[in-house]
């Protein structure tokens, strides 16, 4: 196991994601909260999802949830309905709202790092093309890995 380049990958992938953050928190609404970021993700990738199943994806509690939906309702970033299968369970959607915030988030950040692409060199920007593939293989590794925990 080569715990460097471990190290390396991840100093970068968190060194981009706090630029990116700053650089877009000024021309952007008001910032949310990672947790709350997450949840609304969490909501796209399984709309109707229920407050349980969002904290075991988040790997929260389910209060914890609870709170995060409370906000994000009062925002307007999602919507709380009650389960026809279970009336005490609610089912969660995002809101319209909630969907364009997301993809002004994604078109933003993808500007962003693009521009920064860019004004690499070809073989540079080949490079990063090119270990797109083994990095997703590696992040659906951390998942599995995630999953069986």
């Amino acid at each position: 196991m080569d715990t460097k380049v471990a190290s390396e990958l991840m100093q970068v992938l968190a060194g981009m994601r706090r630029v990116v953050r700053r650089r877009l928190a000024a021309s952007r609404p008001p910032r949310l909260p990672s947790a709350q970021v997450d949840l609304l993700i969490a909501v796209e990738e399984e709309p109707g999802i229920g407050i349980a199943a969002a904290a075991r994806v988040l790997h929260l509690a389910d209060n914890s949830v609870s709170g995060l939906v409370n906000v994000l309702v009062d925002a307007g970033l999602l919507t709380r309905e009650t389960d026809p299968a279970d009336r005490r369970a609610a089912r969660l959607f995002l809101t319209g709202a909630a969907r364009e915030r997301l993809a002004g988030w994604r078109d933003a950040r993808a500007e962003l790092v693009g521009r920064a692409l860019e004004r690499l060199d070809e073989t540079d920007r080949e490079t990063v093309a090119a270990a797109l593939p083994a990095l997703r293989r590696l992040l659906d590794e951390m998942r599995q890995e995630e999953g069986a925990a």
